[in-house]
């Protein structure tokens, strides 16, 4: 939920521009009504001149768009959702090293420099299981609403970057399943949590 304030609404507007294309501030009005913010026009043209938003030509029809993240200061309306996939598809291809799940964490490894980048295309693929991402140098975390929806990212995103022979991520083993098989990592974990104790004669 984005909280009522200037910086909640901002942010909003932001979202909002870089995901579908608005024509008037009318419409955005109406966008952000829906979305729980009621404001004036005054106000609203205030917002957009601070965010730098222009009206940029798409197709036959002018639209706002807003200065694009991750170190891109482009102005561009928004991307069309082909557009958006392909985005996605191409920085993970040439930017991601690694993808790495734990609880609802992903850790993505990226080169020196590019994290920004991938976190960027990430956030506008509007992922529904992704409730954010931090971006540092080289590596980007991305939180999502649960364990299964993280390895199931994982694997989505080394796919996009083409690593097809990839070992799959597995489901942990279920402990109260006498059939249940461990993997080499289950065995230690098992083997650290169930050590022996030292009888009374050691």
């Amino acid at each position: 939920m984005i909280p009522q304030t200037r910086a909640g609404r901002r942010q909003l507007i932001l979202n909002i521009l870089g995901r579908q294309s608005v024509r008037s501030q009318a419409e955005l009005l109406e966008v952000l009504s829906r979305n729980g913010f009621d404001v004036t026009q005054a106000t609203l043209s205030r917002d957009l001149v601070e965010l730098g938003a222009v009206k940029v030509r798409e197709g036959k029809t002018l639209v706002y768009a807003v200065p694009g993240q991750g170190g891109d200061r482009t102005v561009r309306a928004a991307p069309a959702p082909e557009e958006v996939s392909s985005r996605l598809r191409r920085q993970c291809e040439e930017l991601l090293v690694t993808a790495r799940a734990s609880a609802n964490f992903v850790v993505l490894r990226t080169p020196a420099g590019a994290a920004n980048y991938l976190a960027s295309a990430i956030d506008h693929a509007d992922e529904p299981d992704i409730l954010g991402t931090i971006a540092g140098d080289d590596t980007v975390m991305i939180i999502t609403t649960g364990a299964r929806q993280s390895r199931a990212l994982a694997s989505r995103l080394l796919a996009l970057a083409g690593r097809v022979n990839a070992e799959p991520v597995r489901e942990p083993p279920n402990p109260l399943d006498p059939t249940s098989r461990h993997t080499d990592d289950d065995t230690n974990v098992v083997a650290q949590t169930m050590t022996p104790t030292r009888s009374a004669r050691d």
